[in-house]
C-alpha cells in the first residue's frame, strides 16, 4: 500500500534519482523540459507517493500555455512527468498520481482554465479524458509525434506554440 503525499514533503534529490531510474539521466534533453523551462511545478498538483516511506512514485504538474500565433496566450496546464519506480510499475502507482492530480485541477484548484495537456501514449492516457482533439495545430520547442501530444478539458484548438507560461 502506499500513500500520497504533497512533493514538497520529499527531498528534491530523491525525486530527481527517481526520475533518472524512470527516464534515464538524459530526460533533460526531451521536449517536454524545453516546453516547462524556466518555471516553478504547481504544488498544488504535484505528488509523491511514499510505500513504507519510500519514494515509488511522483507527478509534477506546470504552468504553460498555448502562445497563439495571432498573438496572445492560453493558459493550460502540463500534466508530467509522472514517474513510478521501476520495482514498482504495474500495481496503480502512476493511476492514483494522475487522478489525485485530476481532481485538483477539477475542482478549479490550479490556474490554467481547467486546459491540461501532456506528452504521452494516447492509449494508456485516454483512461483520463486525454485525446489529441484540440492539439492537431500545436507546435512544440522541439521535435514530438504529433499524436503523443495530448489535452483534456478546456483546451485551445488554435494555432501556436506551447511553452512556459509569462
Amino acid at each position: 500500500m502506499f500513500d500520497l503525499v504533497p512533493l514538497a514533503q520529499v527531498p528534491a534529490d530523491a525525486v530527481e534519482s527517481l526520475l533518472d531510474a524512470a527516464f534515464g539521466a538524459d530526460r533533460h534533453g526531451r521536449t517536454a523540459y524545453r516546453v516547462r523551462d524556466g518555471v516553478a511545478a504547481e504544488p498544488a498538483m504535484s505528488f509523491a507517493a511514499l510505500e513504507d516511506g519510500q519514494l515509488v512514485g511522483s507527478i509534477q504538474c506546470w504552468p504553460v500555455a498555448l502562445h497563439g500565433d495571432a498573438g496572445g496566450q492560453v493558459p493550460m496546464v502540463m500534466v508530467g512527468p509522472v514517474a513510478v519506480s521501476p520495482e514498482r510499475q504495474n500495481v496503480g502507482i502512476g493511476r492514483a498520481l494522475m487522478w489525485k492530480a485530476l481532481g485538483i485541477a477539477d475542482a478549479g484548484g490550479v490556474s490554467g482554465g481547467g486546459a491540461l495537456m501532456l506528452i504521452g501514449d494516447p492509449e494508456y492516457y485516454a483512461q483520463f479524458g486525454f485525446d489529441a482533439a484540440a492539439t492537431g495545430r500545436w507546435r512544440l520547442p522541439g521535435p514530438f509525434e504529433p499524436r503523443r501530444l495530448l489535452a483534456r478539458g478546456n483546451a485551445p484548438a488554435g494555432k501556436g506554440v506551447v511553452g512556459p507560461r509569462s
